[in-house]
């Protein structure tokens, strides 16, 4: 089983997306771009849910300084999303130091894990605009867009 949790960083404690924004803003010459939120999507598999709970807020999410989603997070109108992973065979070091983490915190096996980094653009940003982006952020040697739905296993099928 499968369980999905996206972190993301309360007003305040979000300088790295703001940093992102106006990149994109500088960079791409995207004046319509009225926000930005960027958010970790962890994908745990075979975690009972007592140990899931724990690894939340004691590895995944600071509760003091991010808002964390179980299964999905709010999108509003305006706003639209996608997530970007590492390709297969890439290290991950957020998944790797995340298992580890929940490895020690449970004392037991290390558990399957995947990460992405979910982009959420507010604004009227056109597809032209959105593939744009997508390319400026996406280095293809090492990364590709992750899909948003959840997946059966988290084990590579070459």
């Amino acid at each position: 089983m499968i369980r999905r949790v996206f972190v993301e960083k309360r007003p305040g404690f979000d300088v790295e997306a703001g940093q992102l924004l106006e990149d994109l803003r500088e960079s791409l010459q995207l004046s319509s771009l009225e926000g930005l939120r960027l958010l970790n999507r962890y994908d745990v598999e075979d975690l009972p849910e007592a140990d899931f709970k724990n690894a939340v807020n004691q590895v995944f999410a600071e509760p003091q300084g991010d808002f964390v989603y179980e299964g999905s997070f709010p999108v509003a109108e305006n706003e639209r999303a996608f997530a970007i992973e590492f390709l297969p065979g890439q290290y991950d070091q957020r998944a790797d130091s995340a298992a580890q983490c929940i490895q020690i915190l449970t004392q037991g096996a290390r558990p399957g894990l995947a990460c992405a980094r979910v982009v959420v653009l507010k604004g009227a940003v056109s597809d032209y605009d959105l593939a744009r982006i997508r390319r400026f952020l996406i280095n293809a040697v090492d990364s590709r867009e992750a899909s948003m739905e959840l997946p059966a296993t988290l084990a590579t099928v070459f």
